[in-house]
């Protein structure tokens, strides 16, 4: 795992390497073991190096012996030994055993056909001096990031983390107002973009090719897709994944360095592990628990007793005001995922011990894990029972006449279901991921940043990749809007930089290409039935987990944060209240201390809200004071 920067020239002249240097410098903590660099006519490359296999061959930037392919790389191809088998065959002649050699001959073998040819986690900058083009490339799923930017002088500057580009001083610092509302609804400002108006981050599965003499930008090209449809003919579903997961769990046991995994107690980290023991390979396991009925650590200690292996725990701590504040240290844009607090924490931990880490995430995604996923089945099953014409008046009065119990039981919290069911498919499934609705919104932002917004809708994007999609499969649609926006944008961000913060390669099986290809294809009954989500996984996993593992309710990795931020109001107050929110002139101090009232009285819970406008405040904060890079907090182990 490591750190790539770079600047493309298109005018043929040979880039300085000092900024690239600065850039490097930046993001030194996702490649502490070395550093390396390369310059020429067109372009100048820079790597930063977490050394996971092929320790002593594997320096970067790699060329081939006639230089004329050069490539700055980050990232794992798990199976690059068969690569190398294949290549050998065709009369390539390899140097090192590292991964990052077989790219290059790949790519002089196939192009950009080698892209199909990879299964692994990969960003990578390759240069083809020959035909004068540099190509920024990403994995399928979004794994690993590549951020990049046009410069005033016409070059274009790279990095993997925006942090790298910041240390560009001649780079606009400009806020973009869609991201930021983008940033409020979701938790995140989905792909291509950032919260800076001029930094675009590659999507997942796509290809940027920058050429020489080109004076625009061109528009990066999708090289894969997850399916957009069902498959017939799966008779043995659950004994298929069993065994496709334990070949996705053995190609990631490849390592030169101690590897360990985070094991939460739930289903899909304990599958992980459980794969992991049954091929030999017993893992170090290492979680982080919340104090009270939600503690993961007595769950996840008797099944790491049962799978072998260390077993490492420890009590989640933090303050949540100064969370928030960090969390745009960590990440170089606001990031309203609270679970990235604990995420950090477990990192921190394993990596005291271990140098990679096998991880569950992806398993909701592709096998329906997620609450919302029944919701919206259900919703979509009334939808379809229902005309447009009734359903909307009706059970939409039903839904704005229901009142708002944010402090009542869950069972009688309906109005949240009511107002799902009352819309058309996608923005239903959208209102299940919103995080704070547009009305709400819209009311904390000043005119000038509503008329900053105006015409702007996060949810139009959902309903764009819904309808790509088979309109018979609402479950499917549902799980390929989150493939290209919750996965890459929250979760495998979250994990790529609480991990790299501290050094640590996380790897998640469950997201192996080939994995998600079949999973997601799988008729939805298999995924989702009776109410219970992850039913294949669930049967995969008979004889490998005890019974309590597989029935174990989902639950979250965040501890609650309303009584917190209620027993800290006045600094909340004066934060929110602050120079650093109201200066810039996008919100109203009116509508904020509505918000903090309404919260501070027990009646309303707006903690999502309010811990997302304190993280705003954090990223706010660092622009004034010019902090860009991460935090000396979160490189301690």
């Amino acid at each position: 795992m490591c750190g790539v920067v770079g600047i493309f020239h298109p005018d043929h002249g040979t880039p300085d390497l000092a900024p690239v240097r600065r850039m490097a410098a930046a993001i030194r903590h996702r490649g502490p073991d070395g550093e390396g660099f390369h310059a020429e006519p067109g372009v100048a490359l820079g790597h930063r190096r977490l050394a996971i296999v092929d320790l002593a061959g594997g320096a970067q930037p790699m060329a081939t012996p006639d230089g004329a392919l050069v490539i700055a790389f980050n990232g794992e191809i798990y199976n690059h030994a068969e690569l190398r088998r294949e290549l050998e065959g065709l009369g390539h002649r390899f140097i090192t055993r590292s991964d990052t050699e077989a790219i290059l001959h790949g790519w002089r073998q196939w192009g950009a056909g080698c892209l199909d040819r990879l299964n692994g986690m990969f960003a990578f900058a390759l240069w083809d001096r020959d035909g004068g083009q540099l190509f920024l490339a990403r994995d399928r799923l979004g794994e690993k990031p590549m951020h990049y930017a046009a410069l005033p002088d016409g070059s274009i500057a790279f990095a993997s983390e925006i942090a790298g580009l910041l240390a560009l001083p001649s780079l606009s610092r400009r806020l973009d107002p869609a991201a930021i509302d983008d940033f409020l609804a979701l938790g995140y400002v989905p792909d291509p973009h950032t919260i800076h108006a001029a930094i675009r981050r590659l999507p997942a599965a796509h290809l940027l090719r920058l050429g020489r003499g080109e004076a625009r930008l061109p528009p990066p090209r999708r090289y894969w897709q997850p399916p957009r449809s069902v498959s017939v003919g799966h008779g043995a579903p659950a004994e298929e994944l069993a065994a496709r997961l334990g070949d996705a769990v053995r190609m990631r046991l490849m390592s030169d360095v101690p590897l360990g995994c985070f094991l939460s107690g739930g289903l899909d980290s304990s599958a992980v592990a459980a794969a992991s023991a049954r091929a030999g390979q017993p893992l170090d396991s290492f979680t982080i628990g919340f104090e009270g009925t939600e503690d993961e650590r007595p769950a996840a200690a008797s099944l790491a007793r049962l799978l072998g292996g260390t077993h490492r725990a420890r009590a989640a701590s933090g303050d949540v005001l100064e969370d928030a504040r960090g969390q745009a240290a960590l990440f170089g844009e606001p990031f309203g995922d609270a679970s990235s607090v604990p995420t950090l924490a477990v990192c921190r931990l394993a990596r005291g011990h271990v140098t990679v880490a096998l991880s569950g995430d992806g398993g909701d995604e592709v096998f329906a894990g997620y609450r919302r996923y029944r919701w919206h089945q259900l919703a979509e099953a009334v939808r379809r029972h229902v005309p447009a014409r009734i359903r909307r008046p009706l059970i939409g009065s039903l839904a704005r006449a229901y009142p708002k119990l944010d402090r009542a039981p869950r069972w009688l919290r309906a109005k949240h279901t009511l107002t799902e069911i009352s819309l058309d498919s996608a923005l239903g499934y959208y209102g299940t991921v919103c995080r704070i609705a547009q009305e709400r919104r819209r009311g904390l932002f000043s005119p000038a940043m509503r008329g900053a917004v105006e015409g702007h809708d996060p949810a139009a994007r959902f309903g764009a990749l819904m309808e790509e999609c088979d309109p018979d499969e609402p479950l499917l649609q549902a799980q390929y809007a989150d493939l290209h926006t919750y996965l890459p944008g929250d979760i495998l961000t979250k994990v790529d930089r609480t991990s790299m913060a501290v050094s640590l390669e996380v790897r998640p099986p469950l997201l192996d290409h080939t994995l998600v290809e079949w999973g997601m294809a799988l008729p939805a009954p298999v995924k989702l039935r009776g109410g219970v989500g992850k039913r294949v996984l669930r049967e995969a996993v008979q004889g490998l987990l005890p019974d309590e593992v597989q029935g174990r309710r989902k639950q979250g990795f965040a501890a609650p944060m309303g009584g917190a931020l209620r027993a800290r109001m006045p600094e909340v107050r004066a934060r929110l209240l602050g120079p650093a929110m109201l200066d810039g002139g996008l919100f109203e101090a009116d509508a904020l201390a509505r918000l903090m009232d309404q919260h501070a009285s027990g009646r309303f819970d707006h903690a999502q809200a309010l811990w997302q406008l304190l993280v705003l405040e954090g990223f706010m904060t660092g622009i004034a004071s010019g902090e860009r890079a991460v935090s000396d907090a979160a490189l301690a182990l």
